[in-house]
């Protein structure tokens, strides 16, 4: 007999311990208790099941044997047998062993109405003393349940959190990727989806994105990410009511991770200013995400159905004075002189970003000099030749209007 008090508060440690149902280690318990039976005293072929009473602390042992029928035999040693079905409740062929099969036939004259496939279990004495190598086997079998256990549940609370933002301690750097204290788990960033020119400090505690999660008989692989779009998205929808409630959506968004993120809003309620939502009070809520991404410059810009509108939005912080439409889903967006170098961008960067928010190929260009092509003026949303535009003639001269009337 056991000493139900303590072990009953051991399964209640344990089960809060690892976060996993009392259940599972009961399981566990039979298991292993089972596996030591097997091995002092039965044999090597044959399938023990323990079933253990939690109230009274009594084990009971029995022999289990599957009922079959000839067209489920294999006699030929050539024949692989699959180990599961192909398919949900199609019967698995077997080679027939007495000590773990039992034919209809025989199976009949013990329950009258047994089914092919049905299991019985045949009573067997109980034992209360085991060896010392049937006790470490036992002993392998509950710690090998219970790290099953505690992996699967790890992995179904954080399949749940894909696509979500956590927090987390760094913990070590190895050969480029960033692992993470999560808590119960241990997050991986590899270096790709960091931050380029971060640096990052064992115990420093920072955000990241859950880019996905894997199922891995080591534990489950949690995947982070702090360069990945998305990660912007979130971190707005956790400083701005109103994108959380979405009364302002994130319609797009393009980013160079450590440099710069230009994103699109729309409102959805009436007169309600997108932009200023996302901005805050004196800037606090772009501020906030700007800090947490290494201060990385964030343009936000109105979306607009109007492709000459959005184009002309997303070369923000320049001003535009024409942007006009192509049959391609190329745009030619034409500044004063002196917005040209504020249009491009250093390196491009603007205009660039501003081609990936709006999938439209740009042609900045001088007003002055609209001929001219500019030198690292021109940005592609991709390198593949894109289908004709269905906006090719609209919005220009809505966007050109817009222009002189704040002038």
């Amino acid at each position: 007999m056991f000493d139900l008090k303590t072990l009953s508060r051991a399964i209640q440690q344990i089960a809060d311990e690892k976060n996993i149902a009392p259940e599972k280690i009961i399981e566990a318990i039979e298991a292993s208790i089972a596996a030591a039976y097997k091995r002092e005293y039965e044999k090597r072929g044959e399938v023990i099941k323990a079933s253990f009473d939690l109230k009274t602390g009594e084990v009971k042992f029995y022999l289990v044997k599957q009922v079959v029928d000839e067209t489920m035999v294999v006699t030929d040693p050539e024949v692989e047998i699959p180990t599961t079905p192909v398919v949900e409740g199609e019967l698995v062929p077997v080679r027939y062993n007495p000590d773990r099969h039992l034919l209809i036939e025989d199976a009949q004259k013990i329950k009258a109405d047994v089914k092919v496939g049905e299991e019985l279990e045949f009573p067997l004495e109980t034992k209360e003393e085991f060896g010392r190598i049937a006790a470490q086997s036992a002993k392998q079998v509950i710690l090998q349940k219970i790290r099953e256990a505690e992996r699967e549940s790890i992995y179904k609370e954080w399949k749940d959190k894909e696509g979500d933002v956590v927090s987390g301690l760094v913990q070590r750097y190895e050969r480029g990727n960033i692992f993470v204290d999560l808590g119960r788990a241990i997050g991986v960033m590899f270096y790709n989806e960091s931050i380029p020119g971060e640096h990052y400090k064992s115990g420093d505690r920072l955000r990241y994105y859950v880019l996905a999660v894997q199922d891995d008989p080591r534990g489950p692989g949690i995947i982070l990410s702090r360069s990945h779009p998305k990660f912007v998205s979130k971190l707005f929808s956790m400083e701005s009511p109103e994108i959380a409630e979405s009364s302002v959506e994130i319609k797009a968004i393009a980013r160079e991770a450590g440099s710069r993120t230009k994103i699109a809003v729309q409102s959805n309620v009436e007169g309600l200013d997108p932009v200023g939502c996302c901005v805050g009070q004196r800037g606090t809520r772009v501020m906030a995400v700007s800090n947490e991404l290494g201060q990385e410059k964030i343009d936000i810009i109105e979306w607009s159905e109007d492709p000459a509108r959005f184009v002309g939005n997303a070369l923000s912080p320049a001003k535009v004075k024409l942007v006009e439409i192509g049959q391609y889903r190329e745009a030619k967006a034409f500044v004063a002189a002196d917005q040209l170098s504020l249009a491009i961008g250093k390196g491009g960067q603007n205009v660039r970003l501003a081609a990936k928010l709006t999938g439209w190929k740009i042609d900045v260009r001088s007003a002055d000099q609209p001929e001219a092509v500019q030198e690292g003026g021109i940005a592609a949303a991709a390198e593949e030749t894109l289908p004709p535009s269905p906006e090719a003639t609209e919005g220009k001269g809505e966007f050109i209007e817009e222009i002189k009337k704040e002038e």
